[in-house]
């Protein structure tokens, strides 16, 4: 369990200025994007104790945040290809 909110330019700094682009050109990237944060930021939340969950429900907002990361990453990658 970590205590640092995991933001997408942290996560992927090598795309730090795609990411900025893509939020500002692709609907689907910066949908996905706000998920993410939306997201982030309550796990983030939930881990400090700020907002206690279930752990189950932890847990699976947890694996939310990795699946919406795994998908912007692809969309990160093929855009710099």
């Amino acid at each position: 369990m970590s205590h640092t909110p995991h933001e997408l330019h942290e996560e992927f700094p090598e795309f730090a200025a795609r990411i900025s682009e893509l939020k500002a050109n692709d609907t689907h990237f910066a949908n996905l994007a706000d998920k993410y944060h939306e997201l982030n930021r309550a796990v983030h939340r939930a881990e400090t104790n700020v907002e206690p969950v279930e752990e189950m429900t932890e847990v699976q907002m947890r694996k939310e945040r990795a699946a919406l990361k795994d998908a912007l990453y692809k969309l990160l990658s093929a855009a710099e290809a």
